[in-house]
């Protein structure tokens, strides 16, 4: 996934439609999607290998080129013929969004391409210590893929992490935590979310439909909400200062989560370490990736602010 950004000014609104008028300043790109999560882990000071779908197109020539100059290997990636690769191309003016524009093709991917993308994941297991699997919705992660993949994963011992989306939900199993946001929640559960309450009940819906180890429910300026099989949850209250803007905040909590596994971390350490990720990220404009010296600094700003201990 390849994000676009067109950066400009606004001055005054179109005689022609009541909508602003852009004055383009620059545009740039940046790897979004799973690319974001793997410049994430990479920035953090991990190693990742990027398994995914890019079309055969000029776009997926520069996303491709991103991952070189990220040293990010692209030996996973593998390319679909007549697909485009997905571009999320956004016009932000005075640091805010103005209008998003999506280039993709959603559908299942052709046999050939799906089953070289399970190859390339399958072959990417024994040398991991964790998986991450983002999913988009956009045909690349699909049940078949799932099935597949998270039972050998699990075999070997490995944290499992899911950025979900709602109509794959029933398929992310085993999974060690899966991290709906709020609106993600609500939908696959069927409940609505009102209240700290409504979203514990949520949460064990999702639990029982999941078979999972946990949830984290990540809920924005509310903060996220941790529950585990058997009992117990954790209220973790927002830690971001300033929000600019959310792009890719979802990326940078799986990343942290997959590391902190990884390293041997607990549910709750890990839970606690991606949401002060997350209110770093947000305090950035544009899709960015984080620094183990920020995550360093949110982290002990945040013990100073609670005091002693």
């Amino acid at each position: 996934m390849l994000d676009q950004f067109v950066w400009g000014a606004v001055s005054r609104i179109s005689p022609e439609a009541p909508v602003p008028v852009v004055r383009l300043e620059r545009e740039s790109h940046s790897l979004g999607g799973a690319g974001n999560v793997v410049r994430n882990v990479m920035t953090l000071g991990g190693g990742a290998t990027l398994v995914g779908v890019r079309g055969d197109d000029p776009a997926g020539d520069q996303a491709e080129r991103l991952c070189r100059e990220a040293g990010i290997p692209t030996s996973g990636l593998v390319t679909a013929p007549g697909r485009p690769t997905t571009v999320k191309m956004r016009v932000i003016a005075h640091h805010q969004h103005v209008v998003r524009v999506d280039r993709e093709e959603d559908g299942p991917l052709d046999s050939g391409a799906a089953r070289d993308l399970a190859e390339k994941a399958l072959s990417s297991l024994p040398r991991a210590q964790a998986l991450v699997v983002s999913d988009y919705d956009k045909g690349a992660v699909s049940a078949d893929l799932l099935q597949a993949l998270l039972p050998e994963a699990a075999r070997r011992g490995l944290p499992i992490v899911i950025d979900p989306k709602v109509r794959l939900f029933r398929h992310y199993r085993p999974a060690t935590v899966v991290t709906p946001n709020a609106r993600e929640a609500m939908e696959a559960s069927g409940l609505p979310g009102r209240s700290d309450r409504d979203f514990e009940v949520i949460g064990g819906r999702l639990l029982a439909l999941l078979g999972t180890d946990s949830v984290l429910i990540t809920r924005g300026e509310r903060g996220m909400l941790l529950l585990k099989a058997g009992g117990g949850s954790l209220s973790i209250p927002a830690a971001a200062r300033e929000v600019f803007d959310v792009t890719g905040a979802g990326d940078t909590v799986v990343a942290v989560m997959a590391l902190a596994l990884a390293a041997g971390a607990s549910l709750e350490e890990s839970a606690i370490m991606a949401n002060h990720a997350a209110g770093v990220v947000v305090g950035k404009v544009g899709t960015a990736a984080l620094t183990r010296e920020e995550l360093s600094r949110a982290v002990a700003f945040a013990r100073g602010a609670s005091g002693p201990g």
